[in-house]
């Protein structure tokens, strides 16, 4: 262990910040793209990425399994047939985004192995860290795909979809990295869930909580899930723009436009009763072969989401937008097309985890902090999934899915520092 240390010319005070730093700068240049870096779903990006672990798994002597649907599980040894902790995230990005959405979880998990393994401490319950693929839904439409291969929620459809700009189907990208089809295709788990005592997920925090609130980590208490409607299409008729008069158009612009308008209203209607949810409409647009200043648009494509704590809110929020596109297909003359939505589920995180984690928070003195994710994670899929799941975020300024991600190193200390006492001491935690 100490010649690896050196090795990598590390301090043997600080060598844990020294290689956090080193991890996330070696892998932002393997990875770099124009702007940020670019981990692609089952591209080259993210499998560089993970390569880079099993090299330095292989360097520090730690055992590296490889599943069916490519996620990498590395551990000081090989567990067989017994109980362990899981710890991880994501490697893949989205495109020209930040580096440190989903890496600081899995980075976060092997320094605490080698931690671990340095300080020779004997954990009566193993620790396994899980480097997953294919978090992000920018590259194919899909999102949580390792982490739905894990627990064998992968269907035809999400196999057969398209990649944003290429068309290259998933499965042949999955076939590209060596996953095996047939496995994911069968739909069953490819591990036994109930060996797994927990799962924790260390993340950056995606939005500007932390930050406002000076806290450098927090204990996530819940996950929204989220409707998602990739291309909702508002067909109307092209015409002259002046010589059509209002009541005889059927503009598809200003029917979409009205639609997200209506949607807001109810929006803000929810949140004074007290209700969890945010929407948003992030593709808007006419087609550009036939869009000009002086013609009345005759089509309009754009997407639509609504994420919320609560099932039923989702669930109220999908009729509502099915209404008002009938009622204003009447008024306006126009047809709304919808595609298929895309469900992801809210997920409650187990009290007693969230209670341990806090509790470790403040032995460190650090804040007994906690907020809901507002973003999504694959840590949804394990709670979903009955696996009793935790989740830590760590502070990261200017957001997330940009270039500017700013998580400082020292915060990324802290936030580890909280799950590895929780890993240490997980004994005392396994009777909640």
């Amino acid at each position: 262990m100490i010649d690896v240390l050196k090795k990598y010319k590390l301090n043997k005070d600080t060598w844990l910040e020294q290689l956090a730093i080193k991890i996330f700068n070696d892998i932002f240049e393997l990875t770099k793209d124009k702007k940020g870096v670019s981990r692609e779903t089952y591209g080259e990006g993210e499998t560089q990425a993970i390569n880079y672990f099993i090299r330095l798994a292989r360097d520090f002597g730690f055992h590296v399994e490889v599943d069916p649907a490519a996620n990498v599980f590395f551990s000081l040894k090989p567990i067989k047939n017994s109980r362990y902790i899981l710890t991880g995230s994501h490697m893949d990005s989205v495109p020209m985004g930040g580096n440190f959405d989903g890496l600081a979880g899995v980075a976060a998990g092997f320094l605490i192995l080698i931690y671990i393994k340095k300080n020779n401490i004997n954990l009566s319950v193993p620790l396994k860290v899980l480097a997953l693929r294919g978090e992000e839904s920018a590259w194919y439409g899909r999102n949580y795909i390792g982490s739905k291969c894990i627990f064998g929620l992968i269907g035809n459809d999400d196999l057969n979809s398209s990649h944003r700009t290429n068309g290259k189907k998933l499965l042949t990208a999955m076939k590209e990295c060596g996953v095996d089809l047939d496995k994911i295709r069968a739909s069953k788990c490819l591990i036994d869930k109930d060996n797994i005592d927990v799962f924790i997920e260390l993340h950056i925090e995606q939005g500007p909580i932390l930050v406002d609130r000076g806290w450098p980590a927090a204990i996530v208490t819940g996950i929204r899930g989220n409707n998602r409607h990739h291309n909702i299409i508002c067909r109307g008729s092209a015409g002259h723009s002046g010589t059509i008069p209002r009541y005889l158009r059927k503009d598809a612009v200003f029917a979409a436009a009205e639609l997200i308008t209506r949607m807001d209203d109810h929006w803000n209607t929810i949140q004074q009763h007290g209700g969890d949810l945010v929407l948003t409409s992030g593709i808007f647009q006419t087609d550009s072969s036939h869009h000009a200043m002086s013609r009345i648009p005759g089509e309009v494509y754009f997407s639509f989401e609504s994420r919320s704590q609560d099932s039923a809110t989702l669930d109220a929020l999908e009729a509502l937008l099915k209404s008002e596109c009938k009622t204003i297909e009447r008024e306006r003359g126009v047809k709304f097309e919808f595609d298929n939505v895309i469900k992801s589920y809210p997920a409650e995180l187990d009290d007693g985890i969230i209670k341990k984690l806090l509790d470790a928070s403040t032995s460190l003195n650090l804040p007994s902090a906690s907020l809901p994710s507002g973003a999504g994670h694959d840590a949804a899929i394990f709670a979903n999934s009955g696996v009793k799941t935790g989740m830590i975020f760590v502070r990261n300024d200017k957001g997330s899915h940009n270039p500017d991600e700013t998580m400082e190193t020292q915060d990324f200390i802290t936030a580890l520092s909280i799950l590895k006492k929780f890993i240490i001491d997980y004994e005392k935690t396994k009777s909640v």
